[in-house]
């Protein structure tokens, strides 16, 4: 899952207490995580991360992604590990004294409680159900499809682009079209919302060029993990082309830059998001 070469190519355990209390907490924790997605302009429809990258990653026009990029179904899922874990679902297991790396700690449900969304809902239930717990890496590969143990087959996340373009079909930002392509036909997605489309390029752009980005401890979650996964899933040059030459080394500068980071360290910060930072190393493995 090596991302980090050729970076952008410019072309010119939770247990509920008797009396209740901690569900109740917990309850609340959750309703706290899903209001930091849900709050913004009413107005818009939010997106997922999830539904970010896709958007990035699809052509404008014809409505789906470059036959060439073999990195985005991976990239959607290492999405789905951090939104759920942004609203507060799953965390890694404590270090403990033999202090595990990022990559060898593995995955704890903190709150089953549903987000609404299918696709998160669903992969919930997965590492739920799945004792003893798996790592991030694991889980990303299990939630691709990508394992040979048939045992772990079940654990797939099927059709997620095009469940992901319906998502975003209802959100009134796609359409659905049929196209013919010499031997058989294929539902496409083209685009609908310019406006949304262009604040999303924009929003990737600001992330990388702000210099605050590289400030990690102060930087803001959604920002940093939303950059960091349009580098994995190979579409950040779609958000990073119209930039003026300078812009475009800056910005490819800090994302470098985000790139040479500790992420042992950075996950071991207080109030870090662990699960994003082993997401990140597993892609840069």
């Amino acid at each position: 899952m090596n991302r980090t070469e050729g970076l952008v190519q410019r072309k010119h355990v939770v247990k509920e207490n008797s009396d209740g209390s901690l569900k109740e907490n917990q309850d609340a924790d959750d309703k706290k995580n899903d209001k930091i997605f849900d709050d913004g302009d009413s107005k818009e429809p939010r997106l997922t991360l999830m539904e970010e990258v896709l958007l990035l990653g699809l052509k404008d026009k014809e409505g789906y992604t470059s036959f060439w990029n073999d990195c985005i179904s991976s990239g959607l899922r290492g999405c789905i590990l951090i939104e759920l874990a942004l609203r507060g679902r799953i965390e890694l297991e404590r270090i403990g004294m033999r202090r595990k790396g990022l990559l060898s700690r593995k995955v704890i449900v903190k709150s089953d409680t549903p987000t609404g969304d299918v696709l998160l809902d669903e992969a919930l239930k997965h590492m739920k159900d799945t004792d003893p717990p798996e790592t991030v890496q694991s889980w990303i590969e299990y939630l691709s499809g990508e394992t040979w143990n048939p045992m772990k087959l079940k654990y797939q996340l099927k059709n997620v682009r095009e469940r992901l373009a319906k998502n975003l079909v209802e959100k009134g930002v796609l359409t659905t079209e049929k196209q013919n392509f010499l031997l058989f036909d294929m539902t496409t997605h083209p685009l609908t919302d310019n406006g949304i489309k262009g604040r999303l390029v924009k929003k990737v752009q600001e992330a990388a060029l702000r210099r605050s980005i590289t400030d990690v401890a102060h930087a803001d979650k959604r920002s940093l993990a939303l950059l960091m996964l349009t580098h994995s899933a190979d579409v950040l040059e779609n958000a990073f082309g119209p930039l003026s030459d300078e812009d475009y080394e800056l910005a490819t500068r800090r994302v470098r830059a985000l790139l040479d980071l500790d992420f042992e360290a950075e996950a071991m910060r207080p109030e870090a998001c662990d699960i994003m930072w082993a997401v990140f190393a597993a892609f840069t493995k």
